[in-house]
């Protein structure tokens, strides 16, 4: 399928690893003019920053010419186990809030008028199955993403009388350090004689939660991105799409 993206422009945030990586590959791949913005300056296209910092995510805005879709792909866990929500303190919840969705809304801020000026184009913010399933291993995670599926709808329905697309995209069982970080936190609470290598633990979580009892892969994500960016998706807003193994389906 020829997604005729090639010379457009993109700004993607969290493109030093993982996901947001495979996605801004993905859009190189197309042809598309790629600009990274990442705490960690793992390549030349990538500008260190901080989501978090709206000051520094308005200048990076303001170093486009013209700008045609921006993808999100930014989150941090609590670092800790939350079942039940008590074991953790209401000040855990702050800093995941403050990354996965005031710095979506950081990004929503700096760049909509410049799509808007562009004539159209697209937003692209990674969610999480966890935000639409009331996960308790990371209540705050969940609560974060869950309210940047609201926020992506309420930009697709401000946006959309100026040509521009907001959708969400959910990953289920990945491999990326996050998953990692999850099942070390998760570890902790457990007795020496229950702990689990991290293989373990994944492929008996995998065949509880997916349906197709498969890990999903970074280059999924990829692909699913530059297609909600090109015109093929035209009419396609405001939606949430799961690239899950059907983990939301079996919840």
């Amino acid at each position: 399928m020829n997604l005729n993206l090639a010379g457009q422009s993109v700004a993607v945030f969290g493109a030093a690893r993982g996901i947001g990586r495979a996605i801004a590959d993905g859009f190189v791949a197309e042809g598309c003019v790629v600009r990274g913005f990442d705490r960690e300056k793992t390549a030349e296209f990538v500008t260190v920053g901080d989501v978090t910092d709206y000051e520094g995510v308005k200048r990076f805005a303001g170093e486009f010419e013209a700008v045609d879709h921006v993808v999100f792909c930014v989150g941090i866990g609590s670092g800790k186990f939350g079942f039940p929500f008590w074991n953790l303190e209401p000040g855990d919840w702050a800093r995941v809030l403050e990354v996965n969705l005031i710095g979506a809304v950081n990004v929503a801020h700096a760049f909509a008028p410049r799509l808007i000026e562009s004539g159209g184009g697209s937003m692209l913010f990674l969610v999480s199955v966890a935000g639409q399933m009331g996960s308790q291993t990371d209540p705050p995670y969940s609560a974060s993403k869950a309210g940047l599926i609201n926020f992506t709808q309420c930009a697709a329905k401000d946006l959309g009388p100026h040509n521009v697309r907001v959708n969400a995209l959910a990953p289920g069982m990945v491999k990326t350090e996050l998953n990692q970080s999850i099942w070390a936190a998760g570890q902790k609470k457990l007795p020496e004689s229950q702990r689990q290598s991290f293989d373990a633990w994944a492929a008996e979580k995998i065949q509880k939660v997916s349906h197709l009892g498969r890990w999903q892969m970074p280059d999924e994500y990829a692909a699913m991105a530059t297609f909600l960016a090109s015109d093929h998706a035209k009419n396609i807003t405001g939606q949430t799409i799961n690239i899950d193994g059907g983990q939301v389906m079996h919840a």
